[in-house]
């Protein structure tokens, strides 16, 4: 079996501090989350992890305005600048500071990045290879504070830069005659968005305290004049001025060009300077509800002001009248970034604080679980009740409880789904329910520990029930529901698992040992020892050393892969680490993270940060008037309450192997990570020759050698030239050439048509391809059907992929056609009886005639 699986995505945690970005086309948001990035697809509901990790988390990201390049950057300032069409990294860089903002030019050509109280202004990487990619330009000083935010004008002719000092600079990006700083104030609080109008100078502050600010300038983008070139002067310097000549040399060799800026606005001798009046100013507190303004966002074609506050709400203004258009609240966690899209249609939020999805759960979850046909979850929890709901319709149909309140910690569902089982923590006992009727079937008891794990037999009706009284007990749910086998551990059993074919028990126990054990005989079949491999860090309050602390770590979860032979485990480590079960012994070891924001994720501490006092990461800076030392309490392992900052610590709490074995996927404290050997290779041949190249195939190809042109092509391994080789060839040729292929390409064609089946069209083709792959090498295929069992699975999984859609897809027509059927008989029968009026109508007017037509001529025959 191979072990090459690559990071592939990162799933359930969306957000956790820095700015959000749109795409260029609007239909994807650019998220940091944690150390990496991911992008969520809008349009068509999916995410994608960028192949990146900083080494702490990242703080801000810079789109390019063509979406072809980012910049990321971490909380100590280090920079990646990333290629998001080959998501590969181009160029490291450190900025030696914080990082608070940073700022593509709308051309651009530039970007501005703002740290401490100074902003940097880079040449944007261009289209050539340059040795340097992050060239500085110009360093603008002007605030006294830190900066916060950043914004250009249309032609990326000057930039406005927020400060916590409460002021607002606007610089030139260019030497402007009229324009090189200018300083605007009229906030009481720190500013936290800044925004030009479109295609002026005009201008919207807003601040924390919520207040909206109005500039107005009387020049005109194009009134900017640029200042001519300075020409050195010819006698050189004596004394003092040579060596402050020299300084200044040397300091624009460093940092650029170097523009300080002074309160008072530059006076210029010739042109006029550019000036700015405070036009109006508008209060978003005004009746006191909304304080503490922490994002805006501003769209300039449609004049939208985006503002969100620290209790979770948000609200529309339109601009320059400060308009109300609407408000609305999303969260009960302080929102700290806000963006839109470029056509407006969307916003996004982030929540940092709490995890997002935590607002919305009414009970904290401690375990979930498919059943065995897939439209089932099944959730345990603290508060004392096991919920299924129904993946179709979206709700939650049963909800099994305890005669007397329960916490529960771990759940299983037969194979069947008829039984649901669930563990207690506090009352040591298991709790059998019915699906089917939702009736508590019988209370299992014996456990003198707390029940840590469950697992159904995928065999037989036999439950598996790890505690930490050092005991696994099999119970028979044939017979009455007894104890058949109790197996003695040499610890508290963790965590417990059957191996597919139901022929093994594998327990992990809390001396980080994993025992394997014979379920019918109720003898150990071996053990692995390994507390060595989870190499676990030292945190920065220990006072022991990492190998020590090693001895108290362990294994909390495990699973075997598809075919058996191989096992994931992971715990309290950054390590996932697989075994081969047959030997025993450790194959491969996956560092789930290398980001340093959290704590216990490097063997020694840094000697930098002790202190004849103690270690640094003691001193709380927010701790007030005290000694300023934060100590943890005892046994805490989530943070102190009191603290106002806490590490977590890096851990894993599941693991599972998908169906097919192509990937593995794992819960950890960054989120759900995915592990796949589906890599996005470009190159990975197969029995690779001279002769085998593109022009080769397509000459095949062109003298209608099918079978040929099919195995180059799988010698090449390109996946677009064979699905061109593939789809080439004719419908009525496709027996014939499966006839005729090699044995060892039979299983590559397969897994092939297996995987593009999943995404394309051609339902019909791919199915007989499948067909005839199957139907005449089914003998051979089945004597192999333990290696291809992953490939006939994902097979599997395709065709009932399109069978669901399709079904769904007939039915609704079905329905339609009804129901135009009935339609139009209705209005048939509605037409005929309006005929039969009709006819009706007619035959009493005709009468009416006939009658009137008689009494005139009575008329006439009477005598005058």
């Amino acid at each position: 079996m191979k072990f090459a699986y690559r990071f592939s995505n990162l799933l359930g945690a969306v957000y956790r501090q820095g700015n959000l970005s749109f795409s260029k086309d609007g239909n994807a948001v650019i998220s940091p989350v944690g150390n990496r990035v991911s992008i969520f697809d809008l349009k068509n509901n999916t995410s994608e992890t960028l192949p990146l990790s900083t080494t702490k988390n990242i703080t801000c990201v810079g789109l390019s305005p063509d979406g072809n390049l980012a910049i990321v950057v971490d909380e100590d300032g280090a920079a990646l600048l990333v290629s998001l069409i080959t998501r590969a990294v181009l160029h490291h860089f450190h900025f030696h500071k914080p990082v608070n903002s940073i700022r593509f030019s709308p051309d651009g050509r530039k970007f501005v990045v703002t740290k401490e109280n100074v902003a940097l202004m880079y040449h944007a990487p261009g289209k050539k290879r340059e040795f340097n990619a992050f060239v500085l330009d110009k360093s603008y000083y002007g605030p006294y504070d830190e900066t916060t935010c950043i914004d250009w004008t249309d032609d990326s002719k000057c930039f406005v830069v927020g400060s916590k000092d409460m002021s607002t600079w606007v610089f030139g990006a260019e030497r402007w005659a009229n324009l090189i700083y200018y300083s605007l104030g009229g906030h009481k609080d720190v500013i936290v968005g800044c925004f030009f109008e479109k295609d002026s100078l005009d201008l919207y502050t807003v601040s924390q305290d919520g207040t909206l600010c109005v500039w107005e300038s009387d020049t005109e983008l194009d009134g900017l004049v640029l200042t001519k070139t300075r020409e050195k002067p010819k006698t050189p310097r004596q004394g003092d001025e040579e060596e402050e000549e020299d300084e200044e040399e040397k300091m624009e060799g460093e940092e650029g060009e170097v523009i300080r800026g002074k309160v008072e606005a530059p006076k210029g001798e010739k042109t006029k300077n550019v000036r700015y009046k405070q036009k109006s100013k508008h209060f978003f507190n005004k009746e006191g509800d909304f304080n503490n303004l922490t994002a805006a966002a501003y769209h300039k074609p449609t004049h939208i002001l985006v503002t969100g506050f620290a209790s979770g709400i948000f609200h529309l203004h339109e601009l320059p009248e400060f308009n109300l258009i609407h408000s609305l609240s999303i969260s009960d966690q302080r929102i700290t970034s806000a963006s839109i899209n470029s056509s407006g249609d969307w916003i996004g939020f982030g929540c940092s604080g709490k995890n997002v999805f935590r607002v919305y759960l009414c009970w904290f979850v401690s375990n979930v679980t498919f059943t065995s046909s897939g439209f089932v979850i099944v959730s345990a929890s603290l508060d004392g009740t096991v919920r299924a709901f129904d993946l179709h319709r979206y709700r939650n149909f049963r909800t099994f409880t305890s005669p007397r309140p329960a916490q529960f910690s771990c759940l299983a569902v037969d194979v069947s789904g008829e039984l649901v089982s669930a563990g207690a923590q506090d009352s040591f006992e298991i709790f059998l329910w019915s699906m089917q009727t939702g009736r508590l079937l019988e209370v299992l008891g014996g456990h003198e520990g707390p029940v840590s794990c469950l697992c159904f037999s995928p065999v037989q009706s036999i439950l598996a029930s790890a505690s930490w009284d050092r005991t696994v007990r099999l119970w028979d749910m044939l017979d009455s529901w007894q104890v058949k086998e109790t197996l003695p551990l040499s610890s508290d059993g963790l965590s417990v698992t059957y191996r597919p074919d139901g022929q093994e028990l594998a327990v992990a126990t809390l001396n980080g040992e994993i025992s394997f054990w014979n379920p019918q005989t109720a003898t150990q079949t071996g053990s692995v020892a390994g507390r060595h491999d989870l190499e676990t860090g030292r945190k920065e309050t220990d006072k022991i050393t990492a190998k020590q602390s090693a001895k108290g770590k362990s294994f909390t979860s495990l699973c075997y892969s598809a075919d058996g032979e191989s096992m994931l485990a992971g715990g309290q480590s950054k390590f996932v680490c697989i075994y081969n079960v047959k030997e025993q012994m450790l194959m491969k070891k996956f560092e789930i993270s290398c980001n340093l924001s959290f704590d216990a994720m490097e063997e020694f501490l840094d000697r930098r940060k002790m202190t004849e006092f103690g270690s640094l990461a003691l001193v709380d800076e927010g701790a007030g008037d005290g000694d300023g030392v934060n100590i943890s309490l005892p046994g805490v392992r989530r943070g102190d309450m009191s603290s106002r900052h806490f590490k977590p610590e890096i851990r894993v709490t599941s693991l599972r192997f998908s169906p097919t074995g192509r990937s593995w996927s794992a819960t950890t404290t960054e989120g759900l990570l995915v592990y796949s050997l589906d890599s996005t290779l470009v190159f990975d041949p197969y029995d690779l020759d001279l002769d085998v190249t593109p022009a080769s195939i397509r000459k095949q190809l062109r003298l209608k050698d099918w079978t040929s042109a099919i195995v180059l092509a799988f010698r090449l391994n390109e996946k677009a030239l064979k699905q061109e080789v593939l789809e080439t060839v004719p419908h009525e040729e496709i027996p014939v050439v499966c006839a005729s292929l090699p044995d060892i390409y039979v299983e590559k064609l397969l897994g092939f048509v297996a995987a593009c089946l999943e995404k394309s069209g051609h339902l019909q083709f791919y199915m007989t391809w499948a067909q005839n792959l199957l139907m005449l090498h089914g003998q051979k295929l089945k004597n192999r059907s333990g290696a291809i069992l992953p490939t006939l699975q994902a097979l599997q999984k395709s065709i009932q992929r399109h069978f669901d859609s399709l079904s769904k897809l007939c039915d609704f027509n079905k329905y339609n056609i009804r129901y135009a059927v009935a339609l139009s008989k209705q209005r048939g029968i509605k037409r005929a009886a309006e005929e039969d009026e009709g006819v009706e109508e007619d035959d009493d007017e005709e009468e009416e005639e006939l009658s009137e037509g008689m009494s005139e001529e009575e008329a006439e025959s009477e005598p005058k």
